[in-house]
């Protein structure tokens, strides 16, 4: 039976909190599918897990929107983050060193776009506007 609990937040730090504390729970082999309209807030929540996972909040972390993938290593895991937005055949995916990525962390945005390419055991969170409000979302995190 799947696991869900949903949060509510009020501002991009608040979102960034919940990220952080889910990274904190991560480890090698995690898949981290982030669904979400455009806007929603799916690239700041990656960023913030991939600053706590390599322990530098500071950490330059760019969209990878145009490369489709950008890698970074952390002491427990290398880890890579995907943006699908782009891809128009899931088959695409094999071109960005996918198979070699689920040994580490993987963070994916646009994980609909994989199809039936989309691992079996992952970890999904919907990022939802919440009340027609532009600074408060819904978080919605199933654990498989």
């Amino acid at each position: 039976m799947d696991k869900i609990e949903e949060f509510i937040t009020h501002s991009e730090k608040e979102t960034a909190k919940i990220a952080a504390d889910l990274a904190a729970q991560l480890s090698s082999g995690a898949v981290i599918c982030l669904y979400g309209t455009l806007g929603a807030g799916k690239s700041v929540f990656a960023r913030e897990c991939i600053r706590k996972l390599c322990n530098n909040k500071h950490l330059e972390v760019p969209s990878p929107t145009f490369t489709l993938v950008q890698t970074y290593d952390s002491d427990s895991a290398s880890i890579s983050h995907y943006d699908l937005y782009r891809i128009e055949d899931p088959e695409e995916i094999y071109e960005l060193d996918w198979e070699e990525s689920l040994d580490g962390i993987t963070i994916i945005e646009w994980p609909e776009r994989l199809g039936q390419l989309k691992p079996a055991k992952t970890l999904d969170i919907t990022i939802t506007v919440h009340d027609n409000n532009a600074d408060t979302r819904k978080i919605q995190i199933r654990r498989a």
